[in-house]
């Protein structure tokens, strides 16, 4: 080419570029190899889906009006990308350009790059307006994160600088299909030779010093490498969702929970570095929106500023300096932030790049519990009572079955009993849910489902053990359970309780006992479907009936559709929807432990929730578990909004079997 500059000196600098790029990519990223096995993944071809689905498509990006600018942005460097390795080769080698290409395949090429420069400037001056007037979080309007954006608008802008100067001289035969950049080679049209060769040459090391920026400091330094781990934490991610946690082994002389980083599994530690800082995570927290210290976008920036400092001298047998539970400083996670997860997953639900919060915070609490003996007072009591008499409220075993002393209830019987239901302990021993017990054994009768119960040796199962970190006791448990239900025959269960529902049916299978377990509300909306389950009346005396939906049930499971389709079969209308709906549903407060634990900071998460229940005005709120159950009256309660009562769904649908009044 005519204008070209010298590949003696750019290709030096592209080298010790690359090699600098590599040397901070492995120092960072080899860190990981600390953290603990733990991880499956699907395989290749599903990960290719998952990868192309989440990461290109960026399907959960979308969810958010503001992803489309993200995904223009993506777009526009992907297909830019292949134009950065024509500039690359070609500063080193001056003859290998894409001009060498027939019009088939340069002009579009061409066309494009013009056309995705063009509207990467567009969105790049949306996403700085955005993160000046209106950022995600506070702390987005960083320094580096304008940087980012500025060198990504200086590339495009020295693209246009470039391309304009190459058709003030003429030799771009593609000029007419390139609109942008012909735009701006009119003004340098007038220029002397000379003046169009400065011009091309300031533009080229002005695209070079761009490029070898994002190199050296951009990726390496920034959250800007999430362009690379981000995508491989979607092809990465793994099969089953993070619904459940991996098992201790207790044995004496180790180390349980997560005290330091290296305790993590592999995937915990490469998930700090796929994270984007988009906040997402920070938006649905219910702990944080409320007022409390946690917020999962900062646990997984603390633990990755953690490893940073700690892992180096791990990896050379040293010991930490940075304490990874602490005072809540950079590094360091506090003690409250761990206790105020609800572990409802909507963090989880709504990262782009499946980074898994809940884990590591259960992690942490583990360590607490079985290492340091540290927790909530509150928690003293809880912890004694599931030990000694394997419920909450520390009631004799004997009273589980006082619920049925007006009902004819039959004991599960091997081989001829089709279901267990798996009444709980709230079902059990909570006056409230007790209501909802006797209301679920009636429609299970009414609709001729072979049915009966484990009575006085029914256990807990240990959800809130597990969730809270007391995994050795949870593992006591669990085994027990896992044993009585092969002794006895059990191959289907019922529950009411969705804490019950995901602990046997997920949390069970690492006790090598797989059950088929079903929820009331998909039960019941089978019952109805297939007509074994006939009704008296249409319920048309809860009136306006709105609906909430379980952490534990949706996001856990993705059970959405059964309670609502029951619902609008009993009373024969939907129900209303909450603003927050199905995957968005907000918590209700209870999960993760925190039913038995106070809310000392800021407002209390079942308050937030009954107040957007009551902006829909309605008479009825429709819950399909015990602890929501719990949280909506006392938040009515505390509303004064006595007006409005509380149901479960089993409720709803007895009442269609009851004649009309």
């Amino acid at each position: 080419m005519y204008m070209h500059p010298n590949p003696a000196v750019f290709a030096p600098l592209l080298l010790a570029s690359l090699a600098f790029f590599a040397w901070s990519l492995y120092r960072k990223l080899s860190l990981v190899t600390l953290g603990r096995p733990g991880y499956t993944f699907r395989g290749v071809g599903e990960g290719l889906r998952e990868m192309l689905l989440y990461a290109f498509v960026q399907k959960r990006v979308l969810h958010k009006f503001f992803g489309l600018n993200h995904l223009v942005i993506f777009w526009a460097c992907m297909v830019l990308a292949f134009v950065n390795v024509e500039f690359v080769v070609s500063g080193v080698f001056p003859a290998a350009r894409l001009s060498a290409l027939p019009d088939a395949l340069y002009v579009p090429i061409r066309f494009l790059s013009d056309v995705m420069s063009a509207l990467t400037l567009v969105a790049i001056a949306i996403a700085l307006v955005r993160r000046t007037f209106f950022p995600p979080y506070p702390e987005a309007r960083s320094f580096e994160s304008y940087l980012i954006l500025v060198l990504i608008a200086v590339h495009m802008i020295a693209f246009f600088g470039v391309s304009a100067a190459e058709i003030a001289r003429g030799e771009e035969r593609a000029a007419a299909f390139m609109p942008i950049a012909s735009f701006f080679g009119e003004f340098l049209a007038d220029l002397t030779p000379k003046h169009i060769e400065a011009t091309f040459n300031f533009y080229w090391w002005l695209h070079a010093a761009a490029l070898l920026s994002f190199i050296t400091v951009l990726i390496p330094f920034t959250k800007h490498l999430h362009v690379f781990t981000a995508i491989a934490n979607c092809f990465l991610h793994p099969e089953a969702r993070p619904n459940t946690q991996l098992p201790e082994v207790f044995e004496a002389g180790r180390a349980f929970g997560v005290g330091q980083v290296d305790r993590f599994t592999v995937k915990d530690l490469f998930d700090p570095f796929a994270c984007t800082k988009c906040g997402r995570c920070q938006q649905v927290c219910p702990a944080n929106i409320t007022g409390k210290p946690l917020n999962p976008r900062q646990v997984v920036n603390d633990i990755k500023v953690n490893l940073l400092a700690n892992g180096p001298l791990l990896k050379r047998g040293g010991v930490p300096t940075l304490p990874l539970i602490g005072d809540g400083g950079p590094g360091s996670v506090s003690e409250e932030s761990i206790w105020a997860c609800t572990s409802c997953g909507a963090c989880m639900e709504a990262c782009p790049v499946f980074i898994e919060h809940l884990p590591k915070i259960v992690g942490m609490r583990r360590h607490l519990v079985e290492m340091e003996a540290r927790f909530p007072e509150e928690l003293l009591n809880l912890f004694e009572n599931m030990e000694q008499r394997s419920n909450p409220w520390g009631i004799a075993p004997g009273e589980r079955t006082k619920w049925a002393s007006l009902l004819d209830v039959k004991p599960f019987a091997k081989g001829e009993t089709e279901y267990l239901l798996y009444v709980g302990c709230a079902g059990s021993f909570d006056s409230r849910s007790k209501q909802v017990t006797v209301n679920l054994a009636t429609i299970l009768d009414a609709a001729g489902v072979s049915w009966g119960i484990l009575g006085k040796d029914e256990k807990c199962c240990g959800d809130s053990l597990r969730r809270l970190g007391n995994e050795y006791v949870f593992d006591r448990m669990a085994r027990e359970n896992a044993a009585l239900f092969r002794e006895r025959g059990v191959t289907k269960v019922i529950t009411q309780c969705p804490h019950c529902f995901t602990t046997l049916k997920n949390d069970y299978r690492q006790y090598g006992i797989e059950l088929e377990v079903v929820h009331h509300a998909e039960l019941i909306r089978q019952l109805l479907a297939e007509g074994r389950l006939k009704l008296d009346r249409r319920v048309s005396d809860l009136g306006k009936i709105i609906l909430h939906d379980s952490c534990y049930l949706g996001r856990h499971n993705d059970v959405y559709e059964a309670p609502r389709e029951v619902v609008a079969t009993v009373t024969g209308t939907a129900p209303t929807e909450f603003d927050r709906a199905r995957d968005e549903s907000f918590c209700c407060g209870a999960g993760g432990g925190r039913m038995w634990m106070e809310e000392q900071t800021g407002t209390r998460i079942n308050l937030n929730r009954v107040s957007e229940a009551l902006s829909k005005n309605p008479d009825t709120i429709c819950v399909a578990c015990p602890y929501c159950m719990t949280m909506f009256e006392d938040g009515l309660k505390d509303k004064q909004a006595g007006q409005t009562r509380v149901r479960d769904i089993a409720e709803v649908v007895a009442e269609g079997l009851r004649p009309a009044s």
